[in-house]
């Protein structure tokens, strides 16, 4: 059997807003574009998860619900600005086959580096800017059984991949 992790930054959020905390912010029009497109990419390339594990944090519910994935989604503060320890975990965890998990950086780059066992050729990779997300396939049963540098890489892409130049002056 096989394990599937599609692992994905929120989209970009605002930094102009009134939003109370970091914890509240929200999307802004381009970072909305962003996980629009990256919906329809998942769906395309016929990649969508059976669950969402994400982040509690605004952006990361915003990230959600715009890529029109219809899997339930779990909110959850262990993943609110989470370490790759804890994202090791929280998968371990999961209860499906073919898991998405949302969350933050530095954790979020932190664990794909971490996660597969060859790392994709491409520039934004190290950086894994907002709305970067990778396809993982894992040769296990179920995530219990989930291993560091165990993952084969099968995609890894960022918004403005998927966005036109107009989208990309959106912010």
């Amino acid at each position: 059997m096989t394990c599937t992790l599609i692992l994905t930054r929120h989209a970009k959020s605002a930094w102009d807003t009134n939003a109370p905390s970091d914890h509240s912010r929200p999307l802004n029009k381009r970072g909305r574009a962003s996980a629009k497109a990256l919906g329809n990419w998942l769906r395309e390339i016929n990649e969508l998860p059976m669950q969402v594990i994400s982040s509690s944090s605004q952006r990361t519910r915003e990230t959600y619900e715009l890529t029109g994935i219809e899997a339930p989604a779990v909110f959850t503060e262990r993943l609110y600005h989470a370490s790759s320890d804890i994202i090791f975990q929280v998968l371990k965890e999961a209860p499906h086959p073919r898991t998405m998990i949302l969350g933050h950086n530095p954790g979020i780059a932190a664990f794909a580096h971490a996660i597969v066992n060859h790392r994709p050729d491409h520039t934004r990779f190290d950086d894994y800017p907002t709305g970067a997300t990778l396809i993982v396939k894992f040769d296990i049963d179920t995530w219990d059984d989930l291993a560091w540098s165990s993952g084969k890489f099968v995609e890894f892409i960022v918004p403005r991949e998927l966005l036109g130049a107009e989208d990309m002056l959106l912010s």
